[in-house]
């Protein structure tokens, strides 16, 4: 039995005429950057955020950047990040001219640990940058609280938390601003490269939209510094043709995550923890110190896996100019050297999922 890691076709099967149907009208209306199939789109997504705002750009990576941006913060400033998270959190940062300031995260959850932010907390921080990594919410009550109490921004990494509910609020929603991808892969994804900011800023959002759009809000009058990060007509129509199926995907991830929760018995493979509101499970980590044993085992027995992420960001060559040696984030350099991602998309049968379980449940170490 051949199982990819993760696929789209069966969700881009069953929605095959309605895409080809959205580009089609993108095609025939003429009209390809800033148009009706944008502010569609933008419009359904803030009101499933419940947001007062949503503005499309073209990747996660520019969300985060322009908030920061639109947010005046920049050279000589310091943003809070969690030790442990996919490059683009920390080079938003950068890009901004600020600082990132890596906190270590929660050995459970790999999310940011609201009890270690007061300690990196200095007169250069502006703002924390939770991220809501694999699908599951930050501990967001925790990190607002400190936020108020220091006068800090808010901003929700939230690329891989589409559909995801902290106590009742919407993901998205919980911040002064936060960032998503629309990369293929996400729960929500595009067909292409496509991002999204949400806020209830008014203010706010009027000067995210305008840095996207060149630093422009009248066509050739240029207030701001901007750049060209706009999400496109057609990326914008297939999205809005993919939201209202969103729900019913994510409950089918909590599907396949709840069987291998229930069903994954093994000593040397840890499995997720759930501590924080509900986890859309965009990534299904588990955990297991023979990690590329245990990969190379599946890939003999036809699963394909991921890592996320095998090189912690403190180790990457982009940013030794901060010198921080081996042990200066113990947890997530174990969590970079353990964890395995398993298959969870649309479209797995029963009988797949059984088979993956089935398979981790008779791994031994000797199987090198």
């Amino acid at each position: 039995m051949k199982i990819p890691w993760s696929t789209v076709h069966f969700m881009h099967e069953e929605l095959h005429d309605e895409l080809i149907g959205s580009f089609k009208r993108v095609f025939n209306g003429d009209w390809f950057i800033q148009g009706s199939s944008v502010k569609e789109f933008e419009d359904a997504y803030a009101k499933y955020c419940e947001t007062d705002y949503c503005i499309g750009c073209g990747n996660g990576l520019d969300a985060i950047t322009i908030i920061l941006k639109a947010m005046g913060i920049g050279t000589g400033d310091e943003v809070i990040i969690p030790s442990f998270t996919f490059i683009a959190t920390a080079l938003a940062v950068e890009y901004a001219g600020a600082k990132p300031v890596f906190v270590e995260i929660d050995p459970d959850t790999a999310l940011l640990e609201p009890s270690r932010i007061e300690e990196a907390i200095t007169e250069r921080t502006k703002a924390i940058l939770p991220v809501h990594l694999y699908g599951q919410p930050a501990s967001m009550d925790g990190i607002c609280e400190i936020a108020r109490r220091y006068g800090l921004k808010v901003i929700e990494d939230a690329a891989q938390a589409h559909g995801a509910v902290y106590k009742g609020k919407r993901i998205g929603s919980l911040g002064d601003a936060a960032a998503f991808s629309f990369y293929p892969g996400k729960n929500l994804g595009a067909l292409g490269d496509a991002g999204g900011i949400t806020t209830n800023d008014a203010r706010l959002a009027g000067k995210i939209r305008a840095i996207g759009n060149y630093g422009s809000k009248i066509k050739y009058i240029h207030k701001y510094m901007g750049v060209n990060s706009r999400l496109d007509e057609v990326q914008a129509a297939f999205l809005s043709a993919k939201l209202p199926h969103l729900e019913k995907w994510n409950k089918d991830r909590k599907r396949i995550a709840g069987c291998y929760l229930n069903e994954i018995k093994h000593p040397e493979i840890k499995l997720p923890v759930v501590k924080t509101g509900d986890h859309v499970w965009h990534i299904f980590a588990v955990r297991c110190n023979k990690r590329d044993n245990l990969k190379k085992y599946l890939k003999d027995k036809g699963i394909e896996t991921n890592i996320h992420y095998p090189v912690p960001m403190h180790f990457q060559k982009a940013f030794s100019h901060y010198e921080l040696p081996r042990g200066t984030y113990p947890i997530a350099e174990e969590l970079a050297d353990t964890e395995l991602s398993l298959p969870i998309y649309w479209g797995m049968t029963d009988e797949e999922i059984n088979y993956i379980i089935n398979a981790l449940n008779k791994f031994r170490v000797v199987q090198t």
